[in-house]
């Protein structure tokens, strides 16, 4: 099988992705861009922050996007990658789930993250549209109606404190947790409610939120959830090169994105789980820096030993 190789691959075309793949194609790097298809938002109807690009559809970012690399030579690969091997000096060998080999000089990884969702009924319908995760990329839309936090995970009462901010009509779900007595004044002097009993259901009627169900049996009417869901990072490529991860499966790396793996860096939502589309795309412009320069570093060592 015929392997072609290309100075830098790149799994995983969301905003990340694609933002680094437009530098190094403007760098007169040959990339490509490896992506599966399943962004982390592709739930949402729009996205928000981004600026000139406030309200936008994601997939018309990404669409846009795409034309954009391609305009400037780079290609993309409609697959996932199920498996790498090499390493920097003789290059990395990505296969993809259809048995395509690729071959690269260089790595970056913008997989992002799976976002786990409660085990409740509802919740995946939910997602994206009445059960929330940010409210910086939705609080201005549901403001000043009837809001709820789901309580009981890490982060939840401060994430209550912050959207008290779009809405005084805030309760917050403890959803069978105990409320430590400095967090319960907390929430009192922000004028937060809160119910004790567990979430049982989100309640959803066709295209219409009608609330929380609890275990007792209550119905609690809300316009919308928000959740601070647990984040598992997509770094199985990191491991599968000896890698180091740490704990909760996040690349150990430097300031630049660089993991231990030399030739590897991540960007994106595998360096922040919180960060926004925007924020996501900047930090990929200057992970794609780094790696071309690193590739300079690399090419001026080759021209080096032919000179000799």
């Amino acid at each position: 099988m015929t392997r072609e190789l290309f100075d830098i691959a790149i799994v995983g075309g969301g905003a990340a992705g694609l933002s680094a793949a437009l530098v190094l194609a403007r760098s007169r790097r040959s990339v490509v861009l490896l992506d599966a298809g399943a962004p982390r938002n592709a739930p949402a109807a729009h996205m928000h922050g981004f600026l000139s690009r406030d309200g936008f559809p994601p997939s018309h970012l990404l669409e846009i996007g795409r034309e954009e690399i391609a305009s400037y030579g780079a290609r993309v690969v409609p697959h996932s990658v199920t498996s790498v091997t090499g390493d920097a000096g003789d290059g990395f060998v990505l296969t993809t789930d259809e048995g395509v080999e690729i071959v690269a000089r260089r790595i970056i990884l913008a997989t992002g993250v799976e976002d786990v969702l409660p085990d409740i009924p509802g919740a995946r319908e939910a997602w994206g549209r009445f059960l929330l995760h940010c409210p910086y990329c939705h609080g201005y839309e549901v403001g000043d109606g009837s809001l709820a936090v789901f309580g009981g995970v890490p982060g939840a009462v401060r994430h209550a404190l912050l959207l008290r901010q779009w809405s005084s009509d805030l309760t917050y779900f403890a959803n069978g947790s105990a409320i430590a007595k400095e967090d319960a004044c907390l929430l009192g002097a922000r004028g937060i409610r809160v119910h004790d009993g567990r979430i049982a259901e989100l309640l959803l009627d066709g295209e219409r939120f009608r609330g929380v169900r609890l275990e007792s049996g209550d119905v609690v009417p809300v316009d919308a959830v928000f959740l601070r869901p647990e984040s598992r990072p997509r770094t199985e490529l990191v491991a599968a090169l000896g890698g180091v991860v740490d704990g909760a499966g996040f690349a150990h790396l430097d300031a630049s994105g660089r993991t231990s793996v030399p030739g590897v860096w991540v960007t994106g939502n595998l360096v922040d789980p919180r960060g926004q589309v925007i924020t996501a795309a900047g930090h990929a412009n200057a992970v794609a820096m780094d790696v071309n320069a690193d590739l300079v570093d690399d090419d001026v060592r080759v021209e080096l030993l032919e000179t000799r």
